[in-house]
């Protein structure tokens, strides 16, 4: 009895031995919860634990060390995953390393501290990263005017910016919307936020914070918009000095001369676009494509970019996805013209016969800002009052795959600058 516990003993140690890692496969076929494997590589971060991610390798694959907690906590969490020995993971790392291979390892750290820019107010819509950090169970702040002005920002690595209008115009609801409950309490707490902080203006108060967070980019944070939060965020930094917002959302007239006084060196992706001056027509400016888009609902997709993950890091990170072609989704802000992008913006996602790009990035002082067109990536054309996506029915969304790889991407270990 005693030398059969013995050679037990052995062979389980030798099992352990060899079962060295977890991989996570991120491919259409093998996962079967993408969404809940983001949170499970967060989970992962938190235990001070790093992680591989095998860039192009199965989707997106993370590795990392096996621990019967992390195991476990895969089958909690529902995320598919195998349990390799070191001589496995070795062949992939060959299988990587080869030069002709579009693959690459980029090392994941530390968990990134994540806030969410939003209001406490309830409004009639919902914010699809607010939705998928919480079906992932990423955890998350949330941070608004106070926190900003009280430059609580450098407390985070990542920041998104819930559906807002920058530029001081209540989204331009005004139309459709006067008489709405939701409305006029969210006017009444902006005008009192904006009186607060001295503020004569809300349009004043969201310029301030639109350049808080501009210096939180400057400074090496991450920035992450979707919809109105992007084309109207530029507009707010290039009409500093000059009145774009009507008589009814501000107490007086627009500037007529406002369009001339436009300073588009202060936008971070848009150049050249004209503004929407008509306080009655639901849209900023002609950065935005939903008004003037023909593209027929069945054939609504976009295409992502194939980056060289050896030599473009970033842009492959945050374009891992088990698929290329995404399914197109609208928002107040749908998809921005390609004509109106700054030299400067990289195109990650577009619908190039329809000269539109969806998924954008660029750089900015130490940081980066990626925008992404469009409300709800399962919820094609999601209207004020509709209820919240059930994310549950849909795991393995391509579409919010893309916010989450820009939630990963701050814990990437930051390599040297080529020469």
């Amino acid at each position: 009895m005693h030398r059969f516990t013995v050679v037990l003993f052995f062979v389980l140690a030798g099992h352990c031995l060899q079962a060295a890692k977890i991989l996570i496969p991120m491919d259409d076929v093998s996962q079967k919860n993408h969404l809940k494997a983001y949170g499970m590589a967060y989970f992962v971060l938190t235990k001070n634990q790093k992680i591989d991610w095998l860039l192009n390798y199965k989707g997106g694959s993370f590795v990392f060390d096996h621990y019967l907690e992390l195991e476990n906590e895969c089958k909690i969490r529902d995320v598919s995953y195998d349990v390799i020995p070191d001589a496995k993971y070795t062949a992939i790392l060959t299988e990587i390393a080869d030069p002709d291979a579009n693959m690459d390892i980029v090392q994941l750290e530390k968990a990134p501290k994540i806030a969410v820019y939003t209001p406490d107010s309830k409004l009639p819509w919902d914010d699809a990263v607010t939705m998928v950090l919480t079906y992932a169970e990423i955890p998350f702040d949330k941070v608004y005017d106070d926190e900003l002005l009280d430059d609580k920002l450098v407390k985070y690595d990542w920041l998104h910016l819930h559906h807002e209008d920058f530029t001081g115009q209540y989204g331009k609801f005004y139309a459709a919307f006067r008489n709405a409950p939701w409305y006029m309490n969210d006017v009444a707490k902006n005008e009192a936020m904006a009186r607060k902080h001295g503020f004569s203006k809300v349009s004043q108060l969201k310029l301030a914070i639109s350049k808080k967070i501009k210096n939180f980019v400057i400074g090496g944070g991450y920035l992450f918009a979707m919809c109105s939060a992007t084309d109207s965020y530029d507009i707010a930094l290039a009409a500093e000095g000059t009145d774009v917002c009507d008589v009814m959302y501000d107490g007086d007239a627009q500037d007529p001369m406002s369009q001339s006084k436009l300073d588009y060196t202060q936008c971070l992706a848009f150049k050249d676009f004209r503004l929407v001056t008509n306080p009655y027509e639901y849209e900023y400016s002609d950065i935005d494509a939903t008004t003037t888009r023909q593209v027929p609902f069945n054939s609504d997709y976009f295409t992502l970019f194939t980056f060289s993950a050896k030599f473009d890091p970033v842009p492959s990170m945050l374009c891992q996805n088990h698929t290329t072609t995404v399914k197109g989704f609208m928002g107040q802000t749908t998809a921005f013209k390609s004509r109106l992008l700054k030299s400067s913006t990289l195109v990650m996602g577009e619908n190039k016969s329809a000269g539109e790009a969806r998924y954008i990035h660029g750089e900015l002082g130490k940081g980066t800002w990626t925008f992404y067109g469009g409300h709800d990536p399962e919820d094609y054309q999601h209207q004020v009052e509709d209820p919240p996506t059930d994310l549950s029915l849909h795991p393995n969304s391509p579409g919010y795959r893309l916010i989450l790889n820009n939630v990963l991407f701050p814990a990437a270990k930051k390599k040297p600058q080529k020469t």
